[in-house]
């Protein structure tokens, strides 16, 4: 597959700048593979198309609030700083993207905070925009990490024209959100309220839960046409022998194993045994999926529209099937459904 064949036009204003005022009131576009029909729906009527003994996988990572803003010493230019993850809990030491990167060099230090109270000193060069960064602070590791994030912002996509706000840090997560690392929200997942778990349970819909630390190599650009020499960034996850027992044993019945989320499809993917079942995995995947792909334990798919060109898209016509989905997305477009993390959802079955 070549990356232009990824482009769709996408009217500007279709790209969901603010969440739906309810979780689970956005639309959902619901994809047969076997008859190619599409049904238009609302999210909440999710759980028709699943019966008991079916399960949902969801990833249960928690976003922090990583873009901060700070101050050069000396000049006093504006610098913003991105917090990828904690290198070394001891030291303080956190791999960051700068901007502009140009005025960051070694030894240079960063003022935080109105009263610039958080220091950070610049060890490390690690690309043209990395760094890395000592945080110079006195207190405990937990007084640390609560005062680097009141300076934090909510992480939002490019794509979000506007400053983020308190609504944000609530609604730019999952109500199930736990396990705190990532950057990028699993978006799919942040349609589901409380309410609609709850009918699923009662409905005897089984709910499991892996870990996948979503990074900013989500929307890393891809600047090669052949997609087999694209690289992803790698992500930390985590499956656990409870819910590899669970869907090993749902999928050998029959029943519905679906993934909420393109990062879910991808965490289960990377932890398939030779036999086509799910294995227990704890580490880093880089695993980067376009069609044609063959999936062995998912058989359906939640997820958000991706934007043109995206290793969502990607993931999600590999699922889909090329065609079709790209038929779908054209026919979202022309429906006027909401693009990106705050967007509307797509079932694929």
């Amino acid at each position: 597959m070549k990356l232009s064949q990824f482009n769709f036009k996408l009217p500007e204003n279709l790209i969901a700048q603010e969440p739906s005022p309810q979780r689970d009131e956005s639309r959902l576009m619901v994809l047969d593979r076997k008859t190619g029909e599409i049904q238009h729906q609302y999210f909440k009527d999710v759980i028709q198309h699943f019966d008991e003994g079916d399960i949902f996988i969801f990833n249960d990572t928690r976003v922090f609030p990583a873009r901060l803003y700070g101050n050069k010493e000396k000049t006093g230019a504006k610098i913003e700083v991105f917090l990828l993850r904690e290198l070394n809990e001891e030291h303080k030491l956190w791999d960051v993207l700068v901007e502009p990167a140009r005025k960051i060099r070694i030894g240079n230090k960063l003022y935080f905070g109105e009263d610039e109270s958080m220091v950070a000193e610049v060890i490390d060069n690690t690309t043209s925009r990395g760094r890395t960064l000592r945080f110079l602070y006195d207190g405990s590791h937990e007084e640390f990490k609560a005062a680097l994030y009141r300076l934090g912002q909510t992480p939002l996509p490019d794509y979000i024209k506007r400053e983020p706000d308190a609504n944000d840090a609530e609604r730019y997560q999952c109500i199930f959100a736990k396990n705190e690392g990532a950057v990028v929200a699993p978006a799919a997942g942040m349609h589901f309220s409380r309410e609609l778990l709850k009918r699923m349970e009662i409905k005897g819909i089984e709910q499991g839960f892996l870990t996948i630390h979503s990074g900013l190599g989500n929307f890393r650009e891809i600047d090669v046409e052949d997609l087999t020499k694209h690289r992803m960034d790698s992500e930390q996850m985590a499956v656990s022998p409870e819910l590899v027992e669970r869907v090993n044993a749902i999928k050998d019945a029959e029943h519905k194993v679906c993934a909420v989320g393109t990062s879910v499809l991808r965490g289960i993917a990377s932890a398939v045994s030779m036999g086509g079942h799910m294995k227990v995995y704890e580490g880093w995947t880089n695993k980067f999926i376009f069609p044609p792909y063959d999936f062995t334990v998912t058989n359906a798919l939640i997820s958000n529209f991706h934007m043109p060109y995206s290793t969502m898209l990607m993931m999600v016509a590999a699922f889909g099937g090329y065609d079709l989905t790209m038929q779908a997305y054209e026919q979202a477009v022309k429906e006027g459904y909401r693009f990106g993390a705050y967007g509307d959802a797509m079932l694929i079955l």
